[in-house]
């Protein structure tokens, strides 16, 4: 039995010992002045910033910069070799001098047209001259009249292949003159194509991002670097939906980045997004700071107090006293459950359930 007994012992002084290491320390609900304030989470996002992108497919032949560099407006970045607009690109100005040809007075086709209506003026001429005598002879007897309305009919015959003629050259100067202007607009379209596979800067900034290397590659669309203004960054802040509505233009927010926990910056909401992303439950907001930003890179992460308000004489418990669920210990009465209102980083506000005479317990290690 003794050495049960030694156990028992060892592990009530266990238990002792581990309890006298816990002390509880207490407080009491105090009214106050505070400042009511949302909180939200964010990243600092440069001014103008935007997704330089390829517009064709192809491998990156040609890469004219590095994170980090400035680059200026319409500036060459980036060739990406896209073979089939280069192809399209000569076979369109070949295309375009075939065009070109066609229209001229000596083209084939309109040489060819211009002989037939020659002809066929010569045709009529001949015709004319015969109807003239035959209706001299006709009208001496000389022929009969099935003979005189055979040489009439064939002068309508004449003149009606004349101006059928005639017509076909116009179609074939038209079709020509056609064809010229859908040549040059397809060569249009296609030095358009191919001046794609250069990528150029559409606003001149900094590069925060590169997302491709030379010999990668590209579809249409891929983004190959984020550009942004190299001087000016605002805060991106996401607002639970539940919190949206009282969020204004001009509020003043307190921005902590996480890179300087020990440093704050002002800034003001400048802008308030108005669609709702599903997939956080939250809205943005943009904010623009009022204070000298001395930590300027891209997708830093950060913190807002958004201060929408100031409430005067409010009972307020520190925050650390708060459980969950809304649950205070107050002394000698045990666990209660409290009504909130604002919460900020140090202290809650309470609604019901505490006066000024409530003492409060919080375990302390």
């Amino acid at each position: 039995m003794k050495p049960v007994t030694k156990f028992i012992s060892l592990s009530l002084g266990l238990i002792l010992l581990s309890s006298c290491g816990k002390k509880n320390s207490e407080t009491q609900a105090i009214r106050k002045n505070i400042t009511e304030t949302v909180f939200a989470s964010g990243i600092l996002v440069p001014e103008d910033q935007y997704n330089l992108t390829s517009l064709t497919d192809g491998y990156i032949v040609q890469l004219n910069f590095d994170e980090g560099d400035s680059v200026k407006t319409d500036e060459l970045l980036a060739v990406v070799d896209n073979e089939q607009s280069n192809i399209n690109a000569r076979s369109a100005n070949q295309l375009l001098t075939i065009a070109t040809s066609n229209t001229n007075t000596n083209a084939p086709a309109l040489k060819q047209a211009e002989i037939n209506l020659e002809l066929a003026k010569q045709k009529l001429i001949q015709d004319e001259k015969q109807v003239d005598r035959y209706k001299t002879l006709f009208e001496a007897n000389s022929v009969s009249k099935l003979e005189y309305e055979t040489i009439l009919l064939n002068l309508e015959n004449s003149k009606t292949n004349y101006l059928a003629l005639q017509e076909n050259y116009k179609l074939i100067q038209q079709q020509a003159d056609q064809q010229l202007i859908i040549q040059k607009s397809q060569k249009e379209v296609n030095n358009v194509s191919k001046e794609n596979n250069k990528i150029r800067a559409v606003i001149g900034g900094k590069v925060y991002k590169k997302n491709k290397e030379l010999g990668d590659y590209v579809r249409r669309g891929d983004i190959i670097a984020v550009i942004g203004s190299p001087t000016k960054l605002y805060a991106f802040l996401s607002v639970d939906e539940s919190n949206i509505s009282k969020i204004k233009l001009n509020q003043e927010v307190i921005i902590e980045l996480n890179t300087q926990k020990s440093k704050s910056y002002n800034s003001i909401i400048s802008e308030i997004y108005p669609a709702f992303d599903e997939q956080t439950q939250s809205f943005y907001c943009k904010t623009e700071f009022t204070d000298p930003l001395d930590f300027k890179i891209s997708g830093t992460q950060l913190t807002g107090n958004i201060i929408i308000g100031n409430k005067e004489n409010v009972l307020v418990i520190p925050r650390n006293y708060l459980g969950y669920g809304n649950k205070v210990n107050v002394k000698d009465s045990g666990i209660i459950t409290v009504e909130t209102g604002f919460i900020s980083n140090d202290w809650v506000e309470i609604l019901s359930g505490l006066d000024e005479n409530s003492i409060i317990l919080t375990e302390k290690k």
